[in-house]
């Protein structure tokens, strides 16, 4: 149960002053809370930050005050001018002056009788808001105040400017978040007294008071003492529910797991290529955790191409020699498809009973694949989500490896654990992350990287091209597809809208068939799943030669003598997107090229990225670099379900935080497990605020 101390930052917002179930609606998609159906909570208010400042404490007088200022002005009401009567697109203007001029506060749509009430001709009134001139005379549309002499002191010399959505005012929502900032309550400290006084910091309420109301644009600023301690607020609650996720993992029961390397031997005898240097240390790491009668949670980081799915099939075969299963979770069919296909020959060979199993799978094939991982007769099942469904019982499931984890979050990860008795669990990432997002995204694991490409690959030339040599590009492709070559056509992400990358997508190509004849394929994410494969069994096989693709369907498809990759509007990507994508090709031992079509003029940024891509082909170095440019939040990609997207904190600004809210978490958990000092009954509160409730539950669970 939530601590009562917390209730009145948890009631919904429509006990504020001024909300109803109408803005409740739309706050709900302001400030959190859109993918329920939940009414947004006043905690959740609270933590939608302010990010600039209207400064009104310039007073110029009216005719000193320039085009565009937002200026106060002290002023005396000499007349109303109403609307003509039945003419509603004549604005009300009031008409008053200071020792300096007139000026015309000007409203549309006007209620007259508020009006007059408000401004009283003869009264003297403050006015703030935007300054116009029109023809030499001075003029203010909806002054964003009007008070009297008495009511002065009301008025916000600093204001704060909030994100805003349609059909809220920012009047309305100032007035809320000044009813919920009146019942924080006064909460006990939960950080390090030494880490409070050396940052300057404030407890937590006054922290939360301060942000709300700035003295200066600098007070709004990520390293701001009062900002600076609400970002370690909530990297300590993501870091502390990570800590004792590792801990309650570690805690249940792991078995060792010791095979006879009989499996594993057919495997690497099995193989084309020895393993490098890094994927056999990999390994080591791997034997090391599976040997110990703790549970394995280890993350497997390698860029593209190095070969973790080598690495994961041979840690499956050593759980799979020991007598239980394993399973292989992909993000989407077309990867599960590919993984199987990929494996098969290797398991086939060593004597690996295989099984695969996604959304379709139904009827009398998919009751003999549960059957067989029920009985056991299944050695390795690879799958969507697919496996978490109600239904999959496995025998004895021993490994659990998830392919590019951060789609599926911490909570699904413990989800599929439940499926087995001790599972461990590996999982791989291709994105190459740097190690702030690493503690952000894996903070509960431990960490081995692929640093080395297999022996054979050879090195992918970059170049940047501009659109406007479209024709020179298309020509280049015909020449090279003449000559047996594959090419990889991605079309521009049009914006956040699937529906316009399609159309982007199935215009190109149509330009390409146009130019180039019947060897051209389209996938994209709006075709069903059976469509998809078959088109891309037939750009496997050859019969086409140029695969249009848009980025919303998972390009990782590993066609080995793909070569080329055309990447349009290279300067709309992300840079882990477009190494990412170059990463496509150059997986055989022919030379392989990546060209980046931009449209001229680039912005700095986007000239940065592509200077980046033609440099360097090191996903490490990429990683960094993007998160340089575009800050954590995004380097993953765009935002996906399960990642702990921060509120308040900035990875590019606190990475120094996360360092130490990391090594703060671990040394809870290693002190206080069970959170039951006075500290620990704190940091409880915490976790609730920041919405980390699972943690508590792990608590209890003990």
């Amino acid at each position: 149960m939530r601590p009562p101390i917390l209730d009145p930052l948890f009631r919904p917002v429509t006990s504020l002053t001024g909300i109803g179930p109408k803005l409740a609606v739309i706050l709900r998609k302001l400030v959190g809370r859109p993918e329920t159906d939940a009414t947004s909570r006043v905690i959740d208010l609270l933590f939608h930050l302010p990010v600039a400042v209207i400064d009104r404490s310039r007073q110029p007088g009216i005719a000193e005050s320039p085009e565009g200022a937002i200026v106060t002005l002290k002023v005396r009401i000499d007349r109303h001018q109403p609307a003509p009567r039945g003419n509603r697109r004549i604005p009300h203007r009031v008409y008053a002056d200071d020792e300096t001029g007139e000026i015309a506060l000007t409203f549309f749509h006007a209620n007259e009788a508020w009006l007059e009430r408000t401004m009283p001709i003869g009264a003297t009134r403050y006015v703030s808001g935007k300054m116009e001139w029109f023809n030499g005379r001075p003029s203010m549309v909806h002054p964003d105040h009007i008070v009297s002499e008495e009511e002065l002191a009301e008025l916000p010399l600093i204001e704060p400017v909030y994100p805003m959505t349609a059909g809220l005012s920012r009047k309305t929502l100032l007035r809320a978040i000044a009813s919920g900032l009146s019942d924080v309550p006064e909460l006990p400290e939960w950080l390090d007294p030494a880490v409070v006084a050396q940052r300057h910091w404030t407890g937590f309420g006054p922290a939360l008071d301060a942000v709300h109301h700035p003295q200066s644009a600098a007070d709004l600023e990520p390293a701001a003492p009062a900002r600076g301690r609400l970002a370690y607020d909530e990297l300590l609650a993501s870091q502390l529910a990570l800590a004792l996720m590792r801990a309650h993992q570690k805690r249940r029961a792991g078995r060792a797991r010791v095979g006879d390397g009989a499996l594993r031997a057919r495997i690497r005898d099995a193989l084309p290529f020895s393993l490098t240097d890094s994927q056999e240390a990999a390994l080591a790491d791997i034997d090391t955790d599976l040997g110990a009668p703790e549970r394995m949670l280890r993350l497997l980081q390698g860029d593209v191409g190095s070969g973790k799915t080598v690495v994961a099939l041979l840690a499956a075969a050593a759980v799979i020699e020991t007598g239980a299963q394993a399973a292989f979770m992909a993000p989407t069919e077309l990867l599960v498809r590919q993984h199987a296909r990929t494996i098969a020959p290797i398991t086939d060979a060593a004597g690996l009973r295989l099984g695969v199993l996604t959304g379709r799978e139904r009827g009398r094939e998919r009751d003999d694949l549960i059957a067989g991982l029920a009985d056991g007769t299944i050695d390795l099942l690879i799958g969507t989500h697919a496996l978490f469904q109600a239904g999959v019982t496995f025998r004895d499931l021993g490994l659990v490896i998830v392919d590019e984890q951060h789609r599926f979050g911490v909570h699904q990860r413990l989800a599929l654990t439940t499926k087995g008795d001790a599972t461990d669990v590996l999982v791989m990432t291709a994105t190459p992350i740097p190690r702030t997002l690493v503690l952000t995204y894996y903070g509960d694991m431990d960490v081995s990287r692929l640093t080395e490409k297999p022996a054979g690959r050879r090195p992918i030339e970059t170049r940047a091209v501009p659109l406007d040599r479209l024709d020179q590009v298309v020509s280049r492709i015909r020449s090279a597809i003449a000559e047996g070559a594959k090419a990889y056509w991605v079309c521009p992400l049009v914006e956040e809208s699937e529906a316009l990358d399609v159309a982007a997508a199935e215009d190109r190509y149509a330009a390409l068939t146009a130019a180039l004849g019947d060897v051209v394929g389209l996938v994209h994410g709006r075709m069903k799943p059976a469509e998809r494969d078959a088109v891309m069994a037939r750009f496997v096989s050859g019969e086409i030669k140029v695969l249009v693709a848009t980025t919303v369907v998972e390009v990782g498809v590993d066609v080995s003598d793909a070569t080329i990759m055309v990447i349009e509007h290279a300067e709309r990507f992300g840079l882990a997107q477009l190494h990412q994508l170059r990463g496509r090709v150059g997986r055989g031992d022919k030379p392989s090229v990546c060209l980046l079509l931009y449209k001229a003029p680039l912005g700095a940024v986007a000239r940065d990225r592509l200077t980046i891509m033609r440099e360097s082909e090191d996903g490490f170095v990429i990683a960094e670099e993007d998160l340089r440019l575009r800050g954590g939040g995004e380097v993953l990609g765009t935002r996906q379900s399960g990642t702990p997207g921060f509120r308040i904190a900035d990875l590019d600004v606190h990475a120094d935080l996360m360092e130490i809210a990391r090594d703060d978490a671990r040394l809870l958990v290693d002190t206080d497990p069970g959170l039951e000092t006075s500290r620990g009954d704190a940091l409880r509160l915490l976790l609730y605020l920041f919405g980390r409730d699972d943690a508590i539950r792990l608590l209890r669970a003990g």
